[in-house]
């Protein structure tokens, strides 16, 4: 096969790994459920169809109600007994709003026999809100950190402190109600009182810790934002359990055996990966030159969630942009390709899962007058990519555990 189906079949074989199925229906074998109360389902986040699908054919009519709060074009039919709201995101709008709403209804006078099983997947901070402030401003802060290129923890931190959801606050309102939170990780290290901005979790940051991200970025917030900024998050919730049911490493372990069942010898590099998104590309594309003279076929993996600043207005995301700086760096490089994508099937605002190059994507680009510095420059990998093939397009997956990137070398 081509260094190119190779690398499809890895791909192919890290996204079924990182499916939610059977990692749900496995932590509803560690939970007690009880039996005499009613049970809410609230499924929140890029796979919370998928995460509601494998709890309804576990549960059944166990189910009294519940809701999936989704991405549009995430919902893939009807489930029994859930309602359907697909909302915005990276950046929340009314639909999110109104489903939160939703969901805040579904748990009020709730007594203490009752279960709020709370499914929990990536991008459940944006879908799952209900602003403190008015919503216009929450979208501005919220495009303020992102354009600045904050990590998902700092963004986190300040979305609690402006939320009725968020820091643990949805548990609160939940009481007397247990919870019960099964959660598919997809930050780094896997810190569920960041996960979704932790609405079922003890929050461990602090209000200093907020007050200093601010300031990093010199960010502008109302008066009363800042005096939500001030307010304490809930730091005890006894009656909450939760269980993480997936990580970024799962899809690092199955990228690894796919390659060696296709012969290279693999590496995993790191879980962790949490730079800046060309630097991550530049990075592997040193790797590749270092070991052109291999007599083996070599495949490096790294696993984590990069960062993008943006200093143009183009279109793009993370992993278009670790391949497109990685293909200035393998040009030339016999049957060499990195692949980077985001296991949700989306990267940024854009349609595809991420990108490819090899050693001849420079070329390509050059060809058809396209510079890769200025391609960068304008956060604009998106139409580049297209025009030389490069585009990895998977559609909506129904999971979320962060993103992976691969450099392989065949020989």
């Amino acid at each position: 096969m081509s260094i190119h189906q190779d690398a499809r079949q890895i791909m192919d074989a890290a996204l079924l790994a990182a499916q939610p199925d059977s990692a749900v229906q496995n932590a509803l074998k560690e939970i007690n459920l009880n039996e005499n109360g009613r049970l809410i389902v609230v499924s929140l986040g890029k796979a919370a169809w998928q995460m509601a699908k494998a709890v309804s054919e576990a549960l059944g009519e166990r189910i009294t109600k519940g809701i999936v709060i989704t991405k549009y074009d995430h919902v893939m039919h009807e489930l029994p007994r859930f309602e359907m709201r697909e909302a915005g995101h990276p950046i929340p709008d009314d639909n999110s709003f109104a489903a939160t709403a939703e969901a805040l209804k579904l748990v009020q006078d709730l007594r203490a026999q009752d279960t709020v099983l709370l499914l929990i997947s990536g991008g459940g901070s944006a879908l799952f809100e209900q602003p403190l402030i008015d919503p216009d401003e929450l979208k501005d802060i919220t495009d303020q950190l992102l354009r600045v290129g904050a990590d998902i923890t700092e963004i986190n931190t300040l979305r609690k402190r402006l939320s009725a959801v968020k820091g643990g606050k949805f548990a609160q309102t939940c009481q007397p109600a247990q919870v019960v939170s099964i959660i598919l990780s997809d930050i780094i290290g896997d810190p569920l009182d960041m996960i979704a901005s932790g609405p079922a979790y003890p929050d461990s940051s602090t209000c200093e810790d907020a007050i200093r991200i601010i300031n990093k970025y010199d960010l502008k917030l109302s008066e009363k934002a800042m005096d939500l900024i001030n307010q304490e998050t809930p730091k005890n919730l006894p009656f909450v359990t939760s269980l993480v049911t997936g990580s970024v490493s799962v899809l690092c372990k199955a990228a690894a055996a796919q390659a060696e069942k296709l012969g290279y010898v693999p590496h995993i590099l790191t879980a962790s990966l949490a730079c800046e998104a060309r630097e991550a590309g530049r990075f592997l594309g040193a790797i590749a030159q270092y070991h052109q003279n291999s007599d083996r076929s070599l495949a490096f993996i790294a696993g984590g969630e990069t960062v993008v600043r943006l200093t143009g207005k183009g279109k793009g995301g993370r992993n278009q942009e670790i391949a497109l700086s990685a293909a200035k760096e393998i040009k030339g490089l016999r049957d060499t390709l990195v692949f980077s994508l985001g296991s949700d099937g989306t990267d940024g605002p854009t349609d595809a899962a991420g990108g490819l190059a090899d050693g001849q994507t420079a070329d390509k680009l050059a060809a058809i007058d396209l510079d890769i510095d200025q391609i960068l420059q304008a956060n604009d990998s998106y139409p580049a990519l297209k025009a030389v093939d490069g585009l990895i397009m998977t559609g909506p997956t129904g999971t979320n555990v962060n993103d992976v990137s691969v450099l392989l070398i065949k020989r």
